[in-house]
């Protein structure tokens, strides 16, 4: 294993949010949106809420679609503001239905996010907050890739639109009575989604919009592996109350959380902890800790009882990940036999546990295994 001194606890962005001399109102809120139609266009403040509607419900690439405003709005329109979407480069598909979409935003950027099926209950999609990643996490191969920038808000909240988009085509294609939906949403992508806390905000009160992708806020979760300063604005600032929060744990001393997530020399397990309880706890959803199993690594009986002490304080649920294997890293997922021993002890101690099935580990789309190969 790396000694922890060749790793960083987070690194600097290569490039800064993308600039354009026109305005992306993809990334708007609807207030900001009204302000600038009547700045902009002297136009009054309803307008704002029409165009929403149309760059969000019906997820349109250009002034032109807008029919309800004036063509002398839609002219206005075209020459001050940017409606680039972002361009799907490749959509593979997995054995159990998953498919992997890699997607081109602006400048060129790309990065990828991950459509998953639930029978009976519309799809899952797994959304990417960076290009790359900030964190320098052992087992994680998006990590591998350096971090080149984080995601503008519009580049965010079409990812779902694209996926969405490629729903519609295929039950237009096969002739389908009804289009399938995505009905939850899961920041556990590409990137520390709470190391982009600005434009991951913005972006879940786009989508969570009724007049928009109309997700409800309690169907959308945001992975983090332990930015304590921004997990704690997280409780202040309101998301606590309706977003789900899941900390990606790993490890039950810091010693060896240190050696996998360098993030933790920063913030160590007792601290993160504490921003935990200091969730505010009438209005806190459950807490999901993900733990992923590392053969020889975290997965002993001892670890197993460890973890038990560290959070059963906690309403919450421990979804165990056996590691999803890469190019990137010589670590290696448990045997069957360790694994069903590890949760059988962590059941007995009385943690509420998941085992996480992985879902598009053929083409490279489980957890973990996001590194931009075809």
């Amino acid at each position: 294993m790396l000694a922890v001194s060749e790793l960083v606890a987070l690194r600097p962005p290569r490039r800064g949010l993308p600039r354009s001399d026109r305005a992306q109102l993809r990334g708007f809120s609807r207030d900001e949106l009204r302000a600038w139609a009547q700045r902009e266009l002297g136009a009054p403040a309803f307008r704002g809420d029409q165009m929403f509607e149309w760059l969000h419900g019906r997820r349109i690439g250009s002034a032109d679609a807008m029919t309800n405003l004036s063509h002398a709005d839609r002219s206005r329109l075209a020459s001050l503001a940017d409606f680039e979407r972002l361009q799907l480069d490749l959509c593979a598909t997995a054995a159990d239905g998953t498919r992997k979409l890699r997607l081109r935003g602006a400048l060129g950027a790309v990065f990828e996010s991950v459509l998953i099926p639930n029978p009976g209950r519309g799809y899952t999609l797994c959304i990417s907050s960076m290009v790359g990643c900030s964190l320098t996490c052992r087992f994680c191969a998006t990590a591998t890739l350096g971090f080149d920038r984080n995601l503008a808000t519009w580049e965010i909240v079409d990812q779902v639109y694209q996926a969405q988009d490629l729903l519609e085509r295929e039950a237009v294609e096969t002739g389908a009575k009804w289009t399938a939906r995505i009905t939850n949403l899961v920041f556990m992508g590409m990137g520390e989604p709470l190391h982009n806390y600005g434009q991951v905000k913005r972006a879940i009160e786009l989508l969570s919009d009724p007049k928009g992708a109309g997700i409800s806020r309690r169907r959308i979760t945001v992975s983090s592996a332990g930015l304590v300063p921004a997990i704690e604005r997280f409780g202040r600032e309101g998301l606590a109350e309706d977003v789900g929060l899941a900390i990606s744990l790993n490890a039950t001393t810091d010693a060896t959380r240190d050696a996998i997530m360098p993030i933790n020399t920063r913030w160590n397990i007792a601290t993160l902890l504490d921003a935990i309880r200091g969730l505010p706890p009438a209005r806190r959803r459950r807490v999901t800790f993900e733990y992923v199993l590392l053969a020889g690594v975290n997965d002993s009986d001892d670890d197993a009882t460890r973890l038990a002490a560290l959070v059963s304080e906690f309403d919450c649920i421990v979804n165990v990940i056996p590691f999803n294997p890469h190019s990137g890293t010589a670590l290696r997922r448990p045997a069957p036999e360790r694994i069903r021993g590890f949760v059988t002890r962590c059941r007995a101690a009385g943690l509420a546990v998941h085992v996480r099935t992985p879902r598009g580990d053929d083409i490279g789309a489980a957890c973990g295994q996001l590194a931009l190969e075809a």
